[in-house]
């Protein structure tokens, strides 16, 4: 049957039973990732957090399919980037590693991770020299933390290295042993009881630049994508709408990261609308009935309100057709 793309509107969450907007408490929770719920041995550890280029000549990325947690956010010129946040595995390499922009700062603020970036813009370089951020940057330390590759062309071939880079944190004095606080996650009963709006294929597009709508298939367990061949999995795609507002003569943009507003959650095969709010410094899915993550790799998208989630979100389900 012919596959039918729609623009999904979708019903408040239901998850069957109450669910529990409290993290699980069970005996094994201390030995479980806080960014993922899911069971690890390294978790007594800071989070790392490092801007990755989305740019077509940057792809395929190092280490993206690593990350516990992914924002993909509009930079200038309708072009998406990457914030990757690390904490349950250290890649050995990550990257191409781009500039910073004051949105992806605050965001890594809210999982007090080590921020790693090649670059800033004027407002994220007032903010990672307050003092207030630790960091480590690719303007003073390219070339010993942060090396290039010559099959690529700058600025797309900067690539940070993790044990270069916790050495010169232990150095900076930096306090990586602790580990951020736990995400709420759903309970396993709260999981499988979890319904909405079929959504089987899901395609998220940012911007009307078709270089950068991302694509997730459900294979039954997890979302996957691929950039360039290489295959990313996540167990959650949240999407949310924010005002993007341009604040200078290069584009870049101030983004409302603390107001809340609408979204659409999709996990487990199923999409459904819910709220999102900033807690903490965290960008997390909000409902008067109960709403969080499913145990696993989340990536949550920031869209422009006036594109509108139903402009920003399509969900194609096998076997939909007009029957002909």
């Amino acid at each position: 049957m012919r596959k039918k793309w729609i623009a999904v509107v979708a019903a408040a969450v239901l998850l069957g039973g109450c669910a529990s907007s409290q993290p699980v408490h069970n005996n094994k929770q201390m030995k479980t990732s806080p960014l993922t719920g899911l069971e690890k041995n390294n978790v007594d550890r800071r989070a790392v957090a490092v801007v990755i280029s989305n740019h077509p000549e940057a792809r395929p990325q190092t280490a993206l399919e690593d990350a516990d947690l992914v924002y993909e956010m509009l930079t200038e010129g309708n072009i998406t980037r990457f914030l990757a946040i690390y904490q349950s595995e250290y890649p050995e390499i990550a990257g191409p590693v781009r500039s910073a922009r004051d949105y992806f700062v605050e965001l890594s603020s809210g999982y007090d991770a080590l921020f790693l970036a090649h670059g800033y813009s004027p407002e994220a370089k007032e903010m990672l020299f307050s003092g207030s951020i630790d960091q480590l940057n690719g303007i003073q330390h390219d070339g010993d933390i942060f090396k290039r590759d010559r099959a690529r062309k700058a600025p797309h071939n900067s690539y940070v290295y993790f044990e270069e880079a916790l050495e010169a944190a232990e150095k900076k004095e930096y306090k990586m042993d602790s580990a951020p606080s736990r995400i709420t996650f759903l309970s396993k009963e709260d999981e499988s009881s979890l319904s909405g709006e079929p959504a089987s294929n899901v395609v998220v597009r940012s911007s009307k630049n078709e270089l950068f709508d991302a694509a997730y298939e459900f294979d039954g367990e997890s979302y996957i994508r691929k950039i360039d061949g290489v295959e990313l999995t996540a167990q959650n795609i949240f999407v949310v709408e924010a005002d993007h507002r341009v604040v200078d003569g290069k584009g870049r943009l101030d983004i409302d990261l603390t107001s809340g507003g609408d979204a659409f959650l999709i996990q487990n095969g199923v999409m459904n609308m819910v709220k999102w709010q900033n807690q903490n410094g965290r960008i997390i899915p909000y409902t008067e009935k109960g709403a969080a993550f499913t145990p696993g790799r989340t990536w949550i998208h920031v869209v422009p309100a006036s594109r509108g989630l139903n402009k920003a979100v399509d969900v194609e389900n096998e076997g939909e057709g007009n029957g002909s």
